[in-house]
């Protein structure tokens, strides 16, 4: 499966929010699960993750975290 890269808007209201989605998203990454790379922005409210991981599956990861997912997306690479 090809790299898709997924942005979400998460509702964090400190660092404990974000780390734990770090947590998450770096520990699929290490044991290669299916993301190559993350970025998590606690003032921007937002994650974004790039990976071989189906949308839903991304989805459950962060959603796992206890933390609300208001939206998501697949963005399209700029070349």
């Amino acid at each position: 499966m090809s790299e898709q890269t997924y942005k979400f808007n998460v509702v964090m209201t400190c660092g404990g929010c974000s780390g734990a989605i770090e947590r998450v998203l770096k520990k699929a990454k290490e044991s290669n699960g299916g993301v190559s790379s993350y970025e998590v922005s606690l003032d921007k409210q937002e994650v974004l993750v790039t990976g071989t991981l189906p949308y839903d599956d991304v989805l459950s990861k962060i959603k796992k975290t206890g933390k609300e997912v208001k939206s998501g997306e697949t963005v399209t690479p700029v070349n």
